[in-house]
């Protein structure tokens, strides 16, 4: 009898032995909160670094082109067009196409876009801007299929017949007048119809062309033009 009892004392002790170790390891395989907290954060900062990294890579044809015809600008000659400090966005605004269709102005990024603004009564100002506006993309030869003409239209005025052969590359949109007067900003002491607007095609409007060009001020802005789709030509292409 004592010879069981001892050996039903020895299992008690082994199972209890066990017991404490299997706890014992339960309690000390739990993290501590400090611990849990700190890889938590180790994880999301390693989460932005990779986002941050993904925006330069992508980002950087861009940044590199710009700095090649502003800063570097290997012909030696100033731009003649103003740059737009900050660059402004497309904005999230609906125009309506000469069909009535309803197209979001930010749909037209991924080209360069020469923008004029104008009633659809357009006056003799507004005819000889887009004159202007179609030859110096003509003027461009094949490197044109990059640049998109946009006549956007402020008002609810008819369009004269006889513009409408000459738009029939253009996009022509209508877009109520306060839309665009928060987006596009004339010089001080012009209007917002006498010039003509580049929006790169990230959508950023980057460039403003001095009021009411003539022809040699319009042989400047093509300068300006070929310089900046010389640089931009590694990461840009024609079409969307």
């Amino acid at each position: 009898m004592s010879g069981f009892k001892l050996s039903e004392d020895s299992n008690a002790r082994r199972a209890e032995g066990a017991a404490d170790h299997a706890l014992g390891l339960t309690v000390h395989s739990l993290p501590e909160p400090g611990q849990a907290m700190a890889e938590e954060t180790r994880r999301t900062r390693a989460g932005r670094w990779k986002l941050l990294a993904l925006f330069l890579i992508s980002a950087s044809p861009v940044v590199a082109s710009y700095f090649t015809y502003y800063v570097i600008r290997p012909e030696g000659r100033r731009n003649f067009g103003e740059l737009v400090e900050p660059q402004r966005p497309l904005p999230e605004v609906l125009g309506l196409d000469l069909e009535g269709k309803t197209h979001k102005l930010s749909e037209l990024k991924g080209q360069w876009l020469l923008v004029s603004v104008g009633s659809g009564s357009c006056n003799e100002a507004c005819v000889q801007q887009l004159y202007f506006q179609r030859q110096l993309r003509e003027s461009l030869g094949k490197e044109k299929e990059r640049l998109d003409r946009v006549w956007l239209v402020s008002d609810t005025q008819p369009i004269a017949e006889q513009l409408l052969h000459g738009l029939k590359e253009a996009t022509v949109l209508r877009v109520p007048a306060d839309e665009l007067q928060r987006w596009l900003v004339p010089a001080a002491g012009h209007a917002i119809g006498e010039h003509l607007y580049l929006v790169d095609p990230l959508g950023n409007w980057m460039m403003r062309f001095p009021a009411n060009l003539d022809i040699a001020t319009a042989a400047k802005a093509k300068r300006d033009l070929e310089r900046l789709l010389r640089a931009s030509s590694s990461w840009d292409k024609a079409g969307r």
